[in-house]
């Protein structure tokens, strides 16, 4: 496996939630999608390179997950409960962020408007992760915490920022 390191940070306002991702290392070895000339909601973006994160409402038992990918491509869903319920965000019609590569480097942030979803002010817990594809067709799981005895980014144990 190539030497990655992925780092990044969040920032919650009242309204409105902000995250950061920075991928380096040896992305040659990687396979990251290039950027589309119009960027739309896509489904099953975890197939490939992308960046996810989750939001729910403290002690609530609805949480949202979104997808980002470095092609621009992106998607938002809410759960009724623990992978149950999905549906899309229909509340969310665009995410517009942003990408910047290099050759050992990409960055993608974005600013998302809470107030779509949900009230000013609630609390909130999020949850951070990415899925990297390499050359070699394999998938690796990233997150802040892996609670379970593998990969599962939905456990809300798994949504440690409270926010």
């Amino acid at each position: 496996m190539p030497d990655l390191k992925i780092t990044g940070n969040v920032h919650r306002r009242p309204d409105s939630f902000s995250i950061r991702y920075l991928l380096a290392g040896r992305l040659q070895e990687l396979v990251i999608p290039s950027p589309a000339a119009r960027p739309e909601r896509r489904n099953a973006l975890w197939e490939e390179t992308c960046f996810e994160f989750f939001l729910a409402m403290k002690d609530s038992g609805p949480y949202w997950e979104f997808n980002l990918s470095p092609a621009g491509h992106w998607n938002a869903f809410r759960f009724e409960s623990y992978r149950q319920g999905m549906r899309e965000e229909t509340a969310v019609d665009s995410l517009p962020f942003m990408v910047e590569r290099s050759a050992d480097a990409l960055l993608l942030s974005l600013e998302l408007d809470l107030g779509r979803i949900v009230p000013a002010h609630v609390p909130m817990n999020a949850g951070i992760s990415a899925v990297i594809k390499h050359t070699d067709g394999c998938l690796t799981f990233w997150a802040l915490s892996h609670p379970g005895t593998h990969a599962d980014f939905h456990r809300r144990e798994s949504f440690i920022i409270g926010m």
